[in-house]
């Protein structure tokens, strides 16, 4: 794969401004890309992640907005078309992370996970088509527990993720026919900030993983990079694992 192999092309990241999401939309960029990412809270770290993009020459946008909150999930969307005057590669991966009893999940809960993990990826979705042309591309990040569920306490969250398979094979028929692929990733145990190496439980994940370690944000970041140009051209319908085979 070529260093500059998405030039000319636009990506929208939700979720970028830190961890997986701020690891794909610096390799997207460093891949030739202009990019356009989401954050819900953290300004200064969304801040750092432009200045990496722009450092790389690229153009680069940051825009806050909660995936729990629909009308800024569109408008998100709509304000990259307009500022970069396109859209090519949406990268949904801004979700919410809930861990905890079955028992103990309320109606509310329920809702905003759901809006946040799985309406927001198909309003998304939707907007970002409008804008994309032929070899457009559509990536999800899902989970490795969409697959399996190496322990308890993930029922709602495995839900969620789960959900996301069925959109992205739904998609990808009813967009072969305009070139555009759609593909999910599922990431497995990711050294992040909400999912540290050397947290509290990372000792019994780790023990569940062949590769005896947690993966890197970079790592998961260089997979989305090939799905989101020459190397996804003939990739659609499906799930690509980036797990170190807890899911084997």
């Amino acid at each position: 794969m070529t260093e500059q192999n998405l030039t000319n092309k636009v990506a929208l990241v939700t979720g970028g401004g830190r961890g997986i999401g701020a690891a794909v939309a610096l390799r997207l960029a460093r891949a030739g890309a202009d990019v356009a990412l989401t954050y819900q809270r953290d300004e200064d770290s969304a801040a750092r992640v432009v200045a990496g993009i722009e450092t790389q020459g690229r153009k680069a946008l940051a825009l806050r907005a909660d995936g729990a909150d629909a009308e800024a999930v569109v408008a998100a969307v709509e304000g990259t078309a307009e500022t970069f005057g396109r859209l090519d590669i949406l990268v949904n991966n801004a979700s919410a992370f809930p861990v905890g009893p079955y028992q103990e999940v309320t109606a509310d809960e329920i809702d905003r996970v759901l809006a946040a993990n799985v309406r927001a990826p198909f309003l998304a979705a939707q907007a970002a088509l409008r804008h994309m042309g032929e070899d457009g591309r559509v990536i999800t990040v899902g989970s490795n527990v969409a697959e399996r569920v190496p322990f308890g306490g993930l029922t709602l969250y495995t839900l969620s993720k789960s959900a996301l398979s069925g959109m992205t094979r739904g998609l990808a028929r009813d967009l072969g026919a305009r070139g555009v692929t759609v593909v999910q990733v599922n990431p497995g145990p990711i050294d992040t900030d909400l999912n540290p190496a050397d947290g509290p439980n990372a000792d019994g994940v780790r023990s569940l993983v062949p590769l005896g370690r947690f993966g890197l944000p970079e790592e998961v970041a260089e997979t989305i990079a090939h799905l989101a140009g020459p190397g996804g051209r003939f990739v659609t319908g499906t799930v690509v694992s980036v797990d170190g085979g807890i899911s084997a």
